[in-house]
């Protein structure tokens, strides 16, 4: 019988080269672009394409519906074809969506061109979790991945505003060429298919042994909608943060420098989640930062000033990261296939197209932008019941794997 010491064991593999996790981080970086540049993009679109809030709303939801069926499909093949081929085609069919939206500019066109684009990032973006989610300490891999994720993010929303949103898809055209220069760096295939993971225990005795314990398919499907349900929030927070201060005693400019500023900052997250979840697991902490971000969020419905805006974005920004590392990791730890690793980016794709779909809705219906920040908050608390769900369930079933790192 397992021991109440018992933890999870990790073998090395091919995924732990550093080829194989730069291209990766790499790959995760260009695939999530448009996410991350999500504030900066929907002005883009009312500036120079002259969308309203709601119809931006709408193309947001779009491209991230796009990316999240793209996710969707490389779950279910990331297993079993060659995830280099995936790639290729992924990126290609991405390079030329992104042309087409330089050539047509209606909001129709842009609508059905946005989500062809997500598809093709979406599939690039599933392709590079699986990648990273294959080393054998995904905390660890994870976080420098987001490391890098928060410095690219605070250098899009820095110079994506100086660029017309014809150059911005250009941009997103370079990357993809670039990343397909370094597509031999991509292993082919996982390692190992199983959902079950080792455990080291210590029978009564006090002699050591290790055991396989097969993980219920339910326990990452729980994961996934987690992921799906805190995205609701970001996606709605992340497109309508900067138009929500417009007409608010917040400055533009004050505003602007904010959205990169905060962003560069939740580079110290990285830091201080592995730290955590190297002393405490990463459901714990997990707990804490989703309630703190509700907290942080609702916040706005009270006033948005230049502090308020400020702590938000900074905090949020921060917990972002926590959030991100804890759902990745986690899911890394029960499956070495990558098709639920894969289905991350399709879960926080669905999350980023509900999000401001509901966030449009709920200004259409003359709720305003405290409507929607009441939401996000809400998104946050059901996010939290359901990892405290699964996590009750593994401390009874498999302990060491309810408390990883």
């Amino acid at each position: 019988m397992t021991g109440g010491d018992a933890r999870r064991l990790n073998q090395q593999t091919i995924f732990d080269h550093w080829k194989s996790l730069s291209i990766g981080i790499y790959m995760a970086l260009v695939g999530y672009a448009v996410m991350v540049g999500l504030p900066v993009l929907s002005t883009s679109w009312v500036e120079y394409q002259g969308f309203s809030e709601i119809e931006v709303g709408r193309v947001a939801g779009a491209d991230l519906g796009g990316f999240s069926l793209g996710a969707l499909i490389a779950a279910l093949f990331v297993a079993t074809v060659d995830r280099r081929h995936m790639a290729v085609v992924a990126a290609l069919f991405a390079i030329a969506m992104n042309g087409l939206c330089i050539v047509y500019k209606g909001y129709d066109a842009t609508v059905w061109l946005r989500f062809l684009a997500g598809i093709g990032s979406g599939v690039y973006t599933g392709v590079a979790i699986a990648t990273i989610a294959g080393h054998s300490r995904p905390s660890f891999a994870f976080s420098l991945e987001i490391f890098f994720f928060a410095g690219s993010q605070g250098a899009e929303l820095k110079f994506l505003p100086y660029l017309t949103i014809e150059a911005i898809y250009v941009l997103f055209i370079i990357l993809y060429v670039i990343g397909l220069l370094f597509l031999s760096w991509l292993p082919r295939s996982p390692t190992d298919k199983s959902m079950d993971v080792e455990i080291e225990a210590e029978d009564p005795g006090g002699s050591r042994y290790t055991e396989r314990r097969h993980v219920p398919a339910y326990v990452p499907w729980l994961v996934v909608a987690a992921i799906a349900i805190t995205y609701i929030g970001i996606g709605a927070y992340w497109t309508y943060i900067e138009l929500s201060t417009v007409n608010s005693d917040a400055s533009s400019e004050w505003v602007a420098s904010m959205l990169w500023v905060s962003s560069v900052f939740s580079v110290i997250g990285c830091l201080f989640a592995v730290l955590l979840s190297n002393r405490y697991g990463l459901a714990k902490p997990l707990f804490v930062t989703l309630v703190l971000q509700a907290a942080i969020v609702v916040m706005l419905v009270f006033g948005i000033t230049n502090l308020t805006v400020a702590l938000s974005m900074f905090f949020f920004n921060f917990f972002w990261i926590f959030i991100d590392v804890y759902q990745d990791a986690t899911l890394a730890n029960i499956d070495h296939s990558g098709r639920f690793p894969a289905m991350i980016p399709a879960a926080q794709g669905l999350g980023n197209f509900l999000g401001p779909n509901i966030a449009a809705t709920i200004l259409g219906y003359g709720l305003g932008y405290d409507g929607v920040f009441i939401m996000c908050g809400i998104a946050s608390i059901l996010a939290m019941l359901v990892y405290l769900y699964m996590y009750l369930i593994l401390k009874k079933t498999i302990p060491a794997l309810a408390d990883a790192c």
